[in-house]
C-alpha cells in the first residue's frame, strides 16, 4: 500500500540535529527527502558520534535512513541554479542555516517561489527569522539556557541541568515537520505554497507553557525539583532497598487508592495530605514518609503491588536495560539494519503506528554525494554529458553553447 508521503518531494538542505530530524520523520513515511551537502566534509554531523566501520559514525547513521544523499556547491552559479531547477519540481525546502545566509546567496523563499509557486519553505532557527536575537548562533545548549528550560531541571538546589538528549533540536525538528504537513494540506485547498518560521526558542516556550503560566498568575519563579513535579504530589522517584522506583499519584482517587497499598492508610485522611494543593504545601513531611516506607521493601516487591492495584510505578532504567525491554522486544520498537558500510545496526524505528500505512526503514543513510548523479538524472532528465558539466561547474556554459 502507498505509504501517506509518497509522491511529496523534500530539498533538505539543513545539517547538524534539528532539521535532519525532521526531514527523517517526512522520510519515514514515504517522502522523497533529497539531502543536499556541501562538498568536502558535508553535514557537520558526519563527524559526530563514535566512528564506526566504513567511515561512518553512529550519530549520523541513526539520523539519515531513507534519504537520498547529493552533493551540490550552492556558492557556485551553477549549483545554484541546478537547485533551482530542482525546486522546480519539489514541494518542500527544509532548511536550518543562519537566518539570511540562503537570502545572500539568492535562495530564499521570495527567490523559490518565483520557480514554484507552490513550493513550501520551511526554515528552522534558534530565535526566529526576525527579532534583535535573530542573527545570533544558536545550538541546542544555547536555547535551553535562554528559554529557561534548565533554569528548571536538575536537583534540587542545583544551578541547573541540561536535559540529557538535545531537546530544543528535537522539538524543532517535531514542530518542523508538523508545520509542513499543515502547508501541504492548505496547498490542496489552494494550490499555493508558504514560508514556515520555526523557532527552536518558541518550541521550548511551548513545553514550558504551563510553568510560564503557573510564574504568571503566582509570580514564583520555578527552580530545579530533581524528579520531582510541582503540579502534582507524590509525582517523583524515591529509594527502594534495591533500585530507584518512580511514583505518579495523578488523581485524588488514586491517592486514596495508593495509601492502603503502602500500608499507610491513614495518610488519606489527614487534613496535612487529603488534596493535591494540601500535599503541595507540606511536600517536605510527606515525601520523608513515603521515602522510609519505600525503603522497606525491593523494588520488584513495589512493583508488583502497585501495578496490581493500578497506581503507575516504573523503573529506572539504563540503555542497556531499555534496548532488551521487554515492551520494546515486543514491539519492535529498535530494528536492526544492515548498512553497507557501516555492517549490522540496532536503531530506534519508526515512532507513530499506523494501521493502513505504516512507516517504515527501507534504506540507510546515503554516503556523501551518493546519489548525486541518480537525482540528476531521474529529477532534472541531465543526460550522462550534463551530468559530467554539472559536477565540474560548466553546465550553464553547456546550456548556453546549446
Amino acid at each position: 500500500m502507498q505509504l501517506p508521503l509518497e509522491g511529496i518531494r523534500v530539498l533538505d538542505l539543513s545539517h547538524a540535529l534539528a532539521g535532519p530530524f525532521c526531514s527523517t520523520m517526512l522520510a519515514d513515511y514515504g517522502a522523497q527527502v533529497i539531502k543536499i551537502e556541501p562538498p568536502g566534509m558535508g553535514d557537520i554531523a558526519r563527524a559526530w558520534g563514535t566512528p564506526l566501520p566504513g567511515g561512518e559514525t553512529d550519530y549520523f547513521v541513526s539520523l539519515h535512513r531513507n534519504k537520498k544523499g547529493m552533493v551540490l556547491d550552492l556558492k557556485n552559479p551553477d549549483g545554484k541554479e541546478t537547485f533551482l531547477r530542482m525546486v522546480e519540481r519539489c514541494d518542500v525546502v527544509l532548511e536550518n542555516y543562519r537566518v539570511g545566509a540562503l537570502a545572500r546567496l539568492g535562495l530564499d523563499y521570495e527567490r523559490a517561489r518565483l520557480r514554484n509557486a507552490g513550493i513550501i519553505y520551511c526554515s528552522i532557527s534558534g530565535f526566529g527569522q526576525d527579532g534583535p536575537y535573530r542573527d545570533r548562533p544558536a545550538l541546542d545548549l544555547i536555547l535551553q539556557a535562554e528559554s529557561g528550560m534548565i533554569s528548571v531541571t536538575g536537583e534540587v538546589g542545583g544551578h541547573g541541568a541540561r536535559a540529557g538528549v538535545s531537546i530544543a533540536d528535537l522539538t524543532a525538528g517535531m514542530n518542523a515537520a508538523f508545520g509542513i504537513m499543515l502547508a501541504l494540506r492548505a496547498k490542496e485547498q489552494s494550490g499555493i505554497g508558504q514560508s514556515i518560521d520555526v523557532s527552536m526558542m518558541e518550541g521550548q516556550l511551548a513545553l514550558l507553557g504551563t510553568m510560564i503560566g503557573n510564574y504568571s498568575s503566582t509570580g514564583e519563579v520555578p527552580k530545579p525539583m530533581g524528579t520531582a513535579y510541582k503540579a502534582l504530589l507524590p509525582y517523583q522517584t524515591f529509594r527502594t532497598k534495591t533500585r530507584d522506583l518512580a511514583l505518579a499519584v495523578g488523581s485524588e482517587k488514586l491517592w486514596r487508592v495508593f495509601c492502603p497499598v503502602i500500608g499507610c492508610s491513614e495518610l488519606a485522611d489527614d487534613p496535612r495530605f487529603r488534596t493535591n494543593g494540601d500535599r503541595n504545601r507540606n511536600r517536605e513531611s510527606l515525601i520523608e514518609r513515603l521515602q522510609q516506607v519505600f525503603l522497606t521493601r525491593t523494588y520488584e516487591e513495589w512493583e508488583a503491588l502497585l501495578t496490581t492495584n493500578g497506581v503507575p510505578v516504573g523503573a529506572i532504567n539504563n540503555f542497556a536495560q531499555v534496548v532488551e525491554h521487554p515492551q520494546v522486544q515486543a514491539r519492535g520498537s529498535i530494528v536492526e539494519v544492515d548498512h553497507p558500510r557501516a555492517g549490522k545496526l540496532r536503531i530506534v524505528g519508526v515512532p507513530v503506528g499506523l494501521s493502513a500505512t505504516p512507516g517504515s526503514i527501507r534504506t540507510p543513510s546515503p554516503a556523501l554525494g551518493e546519489h548525486t548523479d541518480e537525482v540528476l538524472r531521474d529529477l532534472l532528465g541531465l543526460s550522462a554529458a550534463e551530468i559530467n558539466a554539472a559536477r565540474s561547474g560548466r553546465l550553464q556554459e553547456r546550456s548556453r553553447k546549446n
